[in-house]
């Protein structure tokens, strides 16, 4: 018969050492736990901070612009005749006051001479009204005439004196209209393909040519009424002037530099269609290099917005509710912040909404972070080239995350 008594004592004694074993492995467990914990909670990353405060900010706009010259002037014809010559040739640089054309010159000298003619017959005339009156003077004293044939006598002078001022008249007339024969420039600039060949006739009034002014030029360009308006707010406050640069596309800038010049108009109402203010920046150009009708890109410098926050781009993220930034709590624990964006000013971004001033933000290596980490703060060095470096590195990490 075989005995089962061994069977019953061995089964509590794998009881117990199951129980053992189970034990040591929870003890293992929550060993472990409690340095993950403490691990946490030790460790912490080093991140500039910036303390939000309002101050000025600097900016630089650019806007798409086309040149103009609004001096452009159409060169006509003064009088009548057949073009006899053209000393230009087009496209020329003409100097005001240049000769541009010659209108046939006949007719008009000899309307010139014919008003000489009348000026000295009535001058003529003048003469002997003259004496005829000093004559009657003698005789009325002498009672030797009626004092109405002296009075005729008299009148006849202020007639024939009268006629020489008309005669005067006429010929400067006809000298106006012989000088009209010589088309001059009106003013400076590059001038046109004639519209008028030579041999033709031509009257008063008829187009010949346009010259258009090309030092200095100007351009003329629209700015969003919010930025119209901050400009107009801040010229009232200022008088600094607001200095613009020319930059032409696909152009190379070590052969065609820009071109310096300042703005001078800023309109005085909103184009409706657009919501646009129209402006005007004038440039000296001194070599005649460009042209009206060139597009364009307008550089504003010297724009400034006053007590604003800004902080560096790179510390601006984007999460799920939009554009973000992260913040220090007061246990130095990163927290997002949602955040509304103003203007770009540079390296900067204006913020308009979501900070106050005593906020401390996080401004390097934003691509790392999530809520809840500890930070240790260090204070902004001002170099953004250097967050912008250091954002580069890290611009392969996740995305941060929300709290």
């Amino acid at each position: 018969m075989i005995s089962t008594t061994p069977n019953k004592h061995r089964a509590p004694v794998i009881l117990i050492a199951l129980l053992l074993l189970l034990a040591g492995c929870s003890s293992g467990d929550d060993d472990k736990k409690e340095q993950a914990d403490q691990s946490g909670q030790s460790s912490s990353r080093t991140a500039q901070i910036m303390e939000m405060t309002k101050r000025n900010i600097d900016l630089e706009k650019s806007y798409s612009a086309k040149l103009l010259s609004d001096r452009e002037v159409v060169v006509i014809a003064r009088v009548a005749g057949m073009l006899e010559q053209r000393h230009f040739e087009p496209g020329d640089l003409v100097e005001k006051g240049t000769s541009l054309y010659a209108i046939e010159q006949v007719v008009y000298q000899a309307r010139v001479n014919q008003r000489k003619a009348d000026v000295e017959s009535a001058k003529a005339r003048e003469y002997r009204a003259q004496q005829d009156a000093a004559r009657f003077q003698s005789l009325v004293k002498k009672n030797a005439i009626s004092q109405q044939d002296y009075d005729q006598a008299m009148a006849e002078l202020r007639v024939s004196r009268a006629n020489v001022s008309q005669a005067q008249a006429g010929l400067e007339s006809a000298q106006v209209d012989l000088d009209y024969t010589d088309v001059n420039a009106p003013v400076s600039g590059m001038i046109s393909l004639s519209d008028v060949n030579v041999g033709n006739v031509v009257d008063a009034g008829t187009e010949l040519a346009i010259i258009t002014p090309m030092n200095p030029i100007e351009v003329r360009f629209q700015l969003p009424q919010q930025q119209a308006f901050d400009l107009r707010q801040q010229r009232s406050q200022q008088q600094d002037r607001i200095t613009a640069t020319l930059q032409f596309p696909g152009l190379n800038k070590s052969e065609t530099p820009p071109l310096e010049g300042q703005l001078d108009f800023l309109g005085s109402r909103v184009d409706q269609e657009t919501s646009t203010v129209q402006a005007r920046a004038v440039f000296e150009n001194p070599d005649n290099m460009f042209l009206p009708g060139q597009f364009v890109r307008v550089e504003l410098q010297g724009l400034r917005r006053f007590n604003v926050l800004a902080v560096p781009a790179i510390a601006v993220t984007q999460g799920l509710m939009g554009p973000q930034v992260f913040v220090l709590d007061n246990d130095n624990k990163a927290r997002t912040r949602s955040v509304t964006l103003g203007e770009p000013a540079g390296p900067l971004q204006i913020i308009t909404n979501g900070l106050a001033p005593g906020d401390r933000v996080i401004v390097s290596d934003p691509g790392g972070l999530k809520a809840g980490d500890l930070i240790e703060a260090q204070p902004y060095s001002g170099d953004s080239a250097e967050l912008s470096a250091q954002g580069d590195k890290t611009s392969a990490k996740p995305p941060a995350k929300e709290s």
